[in-house]
């Protein structure tokens, strides 16, 4: 079987008729699952969590450069997280479309509490039990804050919401954050809970895309933009 471009090897397909086709319509739409550009918290590999952290002079670079890409898949909708990261960044595939940003607080970052803020060392000296169990894959608040259960339950009704606005066929941009779209990702693909970390992480302004079949969402491309790019940050 051949390898698509990003890595993926596609799902053979049953004959029309079985139940199990899962080639998508001409009105299939996408979702694209972006990543903001870099913040000085990312480059000192602090736990950024829903502190609201600007982009460095670095990720704005990038957002320009991701943005003259995605604009190339003629996007129907763009949704970003208010926290000002992810905003600038819709804001530049916006400026080069002529499309508006809708801002959804649900497409925020994981919540963390007392982890935001410290990079991987004070984490790992304040709070060592709970780092290591994090690093185990336990399922717990990291610094207090949200259980990824939860993030994908406020994360993926926001992308429903933006989809409502988009025709068929058409393709829906969200700006969000690493540790949001690698759940949503695997609630919407419909994976165990145990089996999202198996998603790599987003390099910051990659993306990774969802095509809808007619029974769930296929990932298309993953990590997409630019594969050399090391993942830093709060979903490494």
């Amino acid at each position: 079987m051949s390898r698509s471009a990003s890595g993926i090897e596609p799902t053979e397909t049953a004959p029309a008729g079985t139940g199990h086709d899962r080639r998508p319509s001409a009105d299939a739409r996408q979702v694209v699952l972006w990543r903001h550009g870099r913040t000085a918290w990312n480059l000192e590999r602090r736990f950024q969590g829903q502190t609201d952290i600007p982009l460095d002079e670095v990720g704005v670079a990038q957002a320009e450069r991701a943005a003259r890409v995605l604009a190339g898949l003629g996007p129907s909708v763009i949704v970003a997280s208010d926290l000002i990261r992810a905003t600038r960044t819709a804001e530049a595939l916006a400026r080069l479309t002529d499309l508006p940003v809708s801002l959804d607080e649900g497409l925020r970052e994981t919540y963390a509490g007392r982890w935001q803020g410290l990079d991987d060392d004070e984490i790992r000296a304040r709070y060592a039990d709970e780092f290591e169990a994090f690093r185990r894959g336990e399922r717990i608040r990291r610094g207090g804050g949200e259980l990824e259960s939860e993030v994908a339950e406020r994360v993926v009704p926001a992308i429903l919401r933006g989809l409502e606005k988009v025709p068929p066929g058409g393709v829906l941009v969200v700006a969000t954050h690493g540790g949001a779209a690698r759940v949503a990702l695997g609630r919407m693909m419909g994976l165990p809970e145990e089996l999202w970390g198996a998603l790599g992480g987003l390099s910051n302004c990659c993306w990774s895309v969802l095509g809808e079949a007619r029974n769930g969402w296929r990932l298309l491309e993953h990590n997409a933009g630019s594969l050399l790019e090391p993942v830093i940050g709060d979903d490494e």
